[in-house]
């Protein structure tokens, strides 16, 4: 039977009282995930636990890889089955892994199976699984409703098709679909397809060919997603970089536009101009941002070639930006063009640094006008969560935190919720019990209930 108990990462019983009286029935708000709409859309029913569970999870595949799977077991030709024994056999053995908690949540909670998963229980639990799917109606819909999820943000490039937005929401659904807006592939000038994505852009508005033509083509867009419901937008960057002139940056753009490759400090040139420009932008139009940095993309260029993007082969970087980003927001402030923001940081060494830097620019806009978002992909575990809660207390104001989020592919990651619920509540219950704080539960568990649903709802208008 699974190890995964009621009282799962709950270490004294006013945790527990947090948890069950407070955080375990609140609704789950998905500010930000990879979901793929169209997938929601469709709402085709699944045929085998792989399909749900492992295809297109890179956080599964990476695991694997650490435990030197072959990668046709992965990634490969090998039958679902094969590559399901395979990730519950490399699972196994993985304690103190996230996945190692997760994977046993969600088997649980989805599936209804306890087994332990392992190499033993391997061919068990692929039949059960299965079994269940056969006798029940296992749809990306029914997956999301079951795990009380109000609200789904995706994250949409540009000139991705919206009218998938409108028939979602015809669909009667119990939650709402969300689009996102995230500009990366137009920012990432020295990407190889650069020119076919501004070529999608301008199909989809006018004729590019000056930083004029291309911060209208935006807006355009922007004014696109606006009307099918959208509240936020995202930036991804490897670091922030300084804000040049606008003349710097149309001297770039029109140098690729002539058929030249951009060189790295003209990359960044061109990135630090549009970053100013889309948080300008979004200011105007009451758009929150998420901007995340830290990642260091795409390190194994062979796999690169062979898989493409978004396949488990990004790391942390060391760069330290927070100069960069001070000036980037004290700018924005100036000009009276200072967004509501998210920073999503990926290095833990740069919590206290941003942290001191957010309260640097509050103000009454909102409660937590500028958020220190929650621990993030390669954050995502047990102890990048408590790290974040007690660098987020010390500097900051815990009662107005937005909250958990999937940042997931997955349509089985809703548990991750639950994981941090958890956690919050063993924070706080730990603090109660020690006599570090308030012993009135009603009070603490208004300000979990407010993390765990509340906060999100007001921060971002709904």
């Amino acid at each position: 039977m699974s190890y995964i108990k009621n009282n799962f990462l709950l270490d004294n019983k006013t945790a527990e009282k947090l948890y069950f009286d407070y955080a375990k029935e609140m609704p789950i708000f998905d500010y930000h995930c990879h979901l793929p709409e169209k997938q929601i859309l469709e709402n085709k029913k699944f045929n085998d636990v792989f399909e749900i569970w492992l295809a297109g999870d890179h956080y599964k595949w990476r695991l694997m890889r650490n435990y030197g799977v072959n990668e046709e077991y992965i990634t490969g030709n090998k039958s679902n089955k094969e590559k399901f024994v395979t990730y519950c056999t490399v699972l196994g053995t993985a304690f103190g892994n996230p996945l190692y908690h997760w994977s046993q949540v969600e088997l649980k909670e989805y599936f209804g199976c306890e087994l332990e998963i392992n190499a033993q229980n391997s061919e068990a639990i692929w039949e059960m699984c299965n079994e269940y799917i056969r006798k029940n109606e296992i749809t990306p819909q029914s997956l999301i409703e079951s795990s009380n999820v109000t609200h789904v943000f995706t994250t949409n490039e540009v000139f991705d098709d919206l009218t998938t937005f409108e028939k979602i929401k015809e669909k009667g659904y119990k939650f709402e679909v969300i689009p996102a807006f995230r500009a990366d592939k137009i920012m990432n000038i020295e990407a190889k397809g650069y020119l076919t994505f501004l070529g999608k852009l301008q199909e989809l508005t006018h004729k590019i060919s000056s930083l004029n033509d291309l911060e209208k083509a935006l807006e355009i867009r922007l004014q696109a997603f606006l009307s099918v419901g959208c509240r936020a937008s995202d930036i991804a960057v490897e670091n922030v970089y300084v804000v040049p002139s606008k003349e710097e940056a149309d001297a770039v753009l029109k140098s690729v536009l002539a058929g030249n490759a951009p060189s790295v400090q003209e990359s960044e040139v061109f990135k630090g101009y549009v970053t100013y420009f889309l948080m300008k932008l979004y200011a105007r139009y009451n758009v929150s941002t998420e901007l995340h940095f830290g990642a260091m993309r795409n390190n194994n260029a062979v796999m690169l070639e062979k898989l493409g993007l978004d396949t488990g082969f990004d790391s942390i970087s060391d760069k330290n930006s927070i100069s960069n980003l001070s000036r980037l927001m004290d700018k924005l402030n100036s000009e009276g063009a200072l967004p509501k923001l998210i920073i999503f940081n990926l290095n833990p060494k740069m919590n206290a640094e941003i942290m001191s830097l957010l309260g640097c620019f509050q103000n009454d806009e909102a409660r937590g006008k500028i958020q220190y978002g929650p621990a993030w992909w390669f954050l995502d575990n047990k102890i990048g969560m408590e790290k974040h809660l007690e660098d987020l207390c010390a500097t900051g104001h815990i009662a107005t935190f937005v909250g958990m989020l999937t940042d997931s592919r997955s349509l089985l990651s809703y548990p991750r919720h639950h994981y941090f619920r958890r956690i919050l509540c063993t924070y706080l219950g730990t603090l109660i019990e020690k006599g570090e704080m308030t012993q009135n539960l009603d009070l603490v568990g208004a300000v979990v209930k407010d993390i765990c649903y509340n906060n999100a709802i007001k921060y971002f208008n709904i």
